[in-house]
Formats: C-alpha cells, structure tokens, sequence
C-alpha cells in the first residue's frame, strides 16, 4: 500500500491556495482575511454548533446502504442550530460535554449541565467571585463543597463537580431538567428557554445522537479528554524507513467509517487538497469527491482541529467534504467526516496527524501513537 500525503509548505488564504503550482503540498491552517472574516464570524457565531453536510446535502443524506451508519443526522428544525453564542460559550460548552463523555454520563444530562449553565452564567466563566460567592460557569460555592475558586473557576472541574453531584441523585433520569438543575446546586434551576436552546446544542454536537450510541459505536474518553479517531488499527508509522516523510499514522478504516475528534477543540481547516492545488469547499465540482491514486499529491479532502495547547490534530483522505465548518467548535468524540480515499491514497484509510504547535507544519508534527498514549489512549497495531 503506497500512502503518501507528501506534506510541505504552509496555507495563509483560499485565494493562496486554489491555483496552486503541483508539488507545493499541505502545511498550516486555512485562514480568511478582510471582509471574508468578518462573514465567516458572522456565521460562526450564528451557526456554531451546526453539523452542517458541507459536501452537498443535508444529514438525511448520511444514512443508507452506501453511506454507512446513520450517525450524522442534523436536528431537525433548522432553527435548533442558529444556537447565537460566542466563541467562548461555544468553547464552554464544548468543555461540558467533553466531561460528560468522559465519566460516560448519558447525553441527557449534558443538556441538565448546559441548560444550567445557561441559566447561572450565560456559559460565560467568571473567575472572580460576585457578591453572593458564586462563580464559575455553575454559580458555585467554595463553601458548598464545590472546590477552592481556583478549582471551581476552572471549567473542566466544575463540569467534572456538576456531573458528580448529578450521578449521586436517585432517579435524575426521571426529572425534568429544571427540576434535576434544582436538585444539583441547591437553589433556582434552570427555565424551559434555557432547555430548549441546550437540547438543541447538544443535539448539534452529537449530530442528533447520543455520543455513546451503541449503533454509533461506543466512545471512550480518556481522562484527559482525548479519544482514538477510528477504531481500526494502525497499519502505517510515523516516518518509517519506506516513508520518511510520512507525518503521521495511518488507520484502517472501511469507507465511511465515522471518523472523531480526537479532542475537544476549534475546526481551522476544512479544504480539498490535491495534485498540489486546495479547493475550498465551496468549489463545485470537487477534484476529492472521487477516488484518489498513489499517483497524485494531496490529502484529499481534510481538516485540521485546533486543541488546547496549540496542539493540532489532522484528519486526511475523507470520501467527502468534512461535516464541520471552519470556526466550528467540536467536543472529543464527535463525529466529523467520513473516511474515503481521496488525494494520494490506494485504499481507503485515515491518515492521522499530531502536530505540536499552531499552525500545524511538518517540523511540529510528533508521533501520534506515543502523543496519544501519553494522553490514555492505547492504539491497536
């Protein structure tokens, strides 16, 4: 199997980039300027949380026969995912529902979390206390048993505390989510404008399913916050001996395999890259939507997610256009694209990347397999 993504210098526009002389390869983040900016944070903010099919249909399209499981499904009212939140609400609530996956509380009381976050902070942190004690994205207290401030101010914790003092209610299934918000902080819940705008958050972060749906294959979250992006094993190393420019690992993975975040974290890539030239995913038709060769450059359709750290995890190869959008922020464990093998590929697979540093160049990139065993995440080989 030749799999080579011959990987080389950095992206800065989509002007840059389409029209590209062939050999020039793959490298940093797809960045937008000037009024196109401005737009895209307009839609970013109005629509942040959408899994929007990009490649040219809606999440109906997903399921079938030839598509796989149908475990990218959109809400299905279009307004549940004009969610209007800021960069760090949505960031917020990426935060919550990381945690969730992690100590594998059921999705429904993601949307008790959220709901009350909503309600307490507007999914805004404080790190100063108000008058009353409270802060945090929860209105906690150091007196309550919650943690120090500096425990409770920081989000990951507080999510952590919420979910506890959840999972140790009898019966929390059963309440309604006012009622279970109550019951978590000991004083005024949560109200019905706050669930409905939660339920469809996390209906958009799950794709319309929960994110340990069985017949979406289970989801294990490390306790850092890091997952495997598809469940095959690896069958290509890190700049082997064959492939010394091989940045990163590759996954066995049947087409339309749902490819993961491996990490909670920002979407800053999402282009068709191929025979030295990139495609924004507006531009119809695209060279990636059909299968690749060995015999030209490229990884095909891909994404880049940006992590905590300035860590960047890369996703290559997919059958289509990625199912997130630039700007979009994704929680550990979300399904966003399905593997293909478009670009320079002989058989469908995921190419996998770790780069350690922003924007992701091939002198950043680290062996994935040791980056994810360091974060609790054992690979099959």
């Amino acid at each position: 199997m030749v799999i080579d993504e011959r990987s080389a210098a950095p992206r800065r526009t989509v002007a840059a980039q389409v029209g590209r002389r062939p050999g020039e390869g793959i490298g940093g983040t797809l960045a937008l300027t000037g009024a196109a900016l401005l737009a895209t944070a307009i839609l970013v903010t109005a629509t942040v949380f959408s899994f929007t099919a990009l490649a040219g249909g809606t999440g109906a399209d997903l399921g079938g026969a030839d598509t796989g499981p149908n475990c990218l499904t959109m809400p299905g009212s279009p307004d549940a995912l004009r969610a209007g939140l800021s960069v760090e609400q949505a960031s917020n609530a990426a935060i919550i529902v990381t945690a969730g996956q992690r100590m594998r509380v059921p999705s429904s009381g993601w949307v008790i979390a959220i709901a009350t976050g909503l309600r307490a902070s507007g999914l805004i942190n404080r790190t100063a206390a108000a008058e009353d004690g409270t802060l945090g994205l929860f209105d906690q207290r150091p007196a309550q048993g919650w943690g120090t401030v500096d425990e409770i101010a920081d989000p990951p914790h507080a999510a952590g505390a919420f979910y506890e003092a959840l999972l140790r209610i009898d019966g929390w299934q059963a309440m309604a989510v006012a009622e279970a918000s109550r019951t978590v902080r000991q004083s005024a819940g949560t109200d019905e404008r706050f669930v409905a705008q939660a339920r469809s958050m996390v209906a958009a972060f799950t794709g319309g399913n929960a994110g340990n749906d069985p017949a979406c294959g289970q989801v294990t979250i490390s306790a850092t916050g890091w997952t495997r992006p598809v469940p095959g094993e690896v069958i290509s190393g890190f700049r082997t001996r064959e492939l010394p420019k091989h940045q990163g690992i590759d996954f066995a993975a049947a087409r339309y395999t749902i490819i993961r975040a491996a990490s909670a974290g920002t979407v800053v890539t999402a282009v068709c890259n191929i025979a030295g030239r990139f495609y924004p995913v507006a531009h119809t038709p695209s060279p990636c939507d059909t299968d690749g060769s060995p015999d030209i450059g490229g990884c095909g359709w891909y994404l880049e997610i940006q992590h905590s750290g300035d860590i960047v995890s890369r996703y290559c190869h997919l059958v289509r256009a990625p199912e997130v959008a630039i700007g979009q922020t994704v929680s550990a464990g979300q399904p966003i694209g399905l593997a293909g093998t478009s670009g320079h590929s002989s058989a469908t697979h995921l190419h996998f990347e770790i780069h350690k540093g922003y924007p992701a160049e091939p002198h950043n990139a680290t062996e994935p397999t040791a980056f994810l065993a360091d974060q609790g995440v054992v690979l099959d080989h």
